[in-house]
């Protein structure tokens, strides 16, 4: 059986109208070992240590960038003595996915698979990206005019920049096997096929509507067996556990930050009634919608 961590589920910004969040941080002790649903990146600016990504342990210490996918099982270690110090920055897949037939960055989340998810960088490159870094921060700090439409721009360089990087380290030999079993997954229905990440977005984007693993089948034009196989080979989640747990988050922060009716929230989040949702919220959290709604608030004051 395969071993989950620590599932973060939310970050600051996450349920905002632009969820990204920019932070610089300090950690003695390292991290311990977590997934999320969320994109996030690394750059360390200071100190030692060394992460894990997906069991696949790389070195840590000034310049090092790293991308981590969603779900991708990640662990930081701070060298003895030392403090690691880098920024981190958290953002929905929906930043990479462009409408139409723009494909945008989405690339990246299929590269990842078949390239390291980290850089090494120095002289230059590693003043540049600092450079970038410290200007997206100042700039996340404030709230000038077109602030959301700059950070999405720095952003979109920043992880260019870094994949740019990722592939002239790559060597040519390393970039020649990537392509071919690029070239070979769709084929051979590899575990790690990128497929599954347009599949997960769908389901990101529209588990408020009615889903099931046979419209899912059917738009990405896989068996349903298949469909399911990824979803939780991805997530560590069946389909349905896996699209309750992101109605639930959504319907846990409307409960808290709004004054919405429990009918309207279940309706608002994808259930078809009151009773089937007050029915799943008991059975995931062990309290009733009502009684969560008065015990949050009351924890707030």
């Amino acid at each position: 059986m395969t071993y989950f961590p620590d599932y973060l589920k939310t970050y600051p910004n996450m349920h905002s109208a632009f969820p990204l969040h920019l932070s610089k941080n300090t950690l003695e002790h390292g991290f311990r070992a977590h997934r999320h649903d969320f994109l996030e990146f690394s750059y360390v600016i200071e100190g030692t240590g060394s992460e894990s990504v997906n069991d696949v342990k790389h070195d840590m210490k000034t310049g090092t960038f790293t991308f981590v996918l969603p779900y991708q099982v990640h662990e930081i270690f701070t060298d003895p003595g030392q403090k690691l110090v880098l920024y981190n920055c958290m953002f929905p897949m929906d930043m990479l996915m462009e409408s139409g037939n723009d494909p945008g960055l989405s690339g990246l989340l299929n590269d990842i698979t078949s390239l390291p998810a980290y850089v090494q960088l120095s002289g230059g490159d590693q003043q540049l990206m600092l450079a970038l870094l410290e200007e997206m921060y100042q700039e996340y700090s404030g709230s000038e005019r077109y602030r959301q439409t700059l950070l999405k721009s720095r952003l979109k360089e920043i992880l260019i920049r870094f994949d740019r990087h990722r592939w002239k380290q790559a060597g040519p030999m390393e970039e020649a096997e990537a392509q071919a079993a690029r070239e070979l997954q769709p084929q051979s229905g590899a575990k790690t096929s990128h497929a599954v990440w347009p599949i997960i977005h769908y389901i990101h984007r529209n588990y408020q509507e009615e889903l099931a693993l046979s419209d899912l089948a059917s738009r990405f034009s896989m068996s349903i067996s298949r469909i399911s196989e990824v979803i939780k080979q991805t997530t560590g989640q069946t389909f349905v556990h896996f699209l309750h747990d992101l109605r639930l988050r959504h319907a846990c922060s409307l409960l808290v930050s709004t004054d919405m009716s429990v009918t309207e929230i279940a309706h608002e989040v994808g259930y078809g009634s009151y009773k089937t949702f007050s029915r799943i919220f008991r059975e995931s959290k062990g309290i009733v919608p009502k009684d969560y709604r008065k015990m949050v608030g009351e924890g707030r004051k």
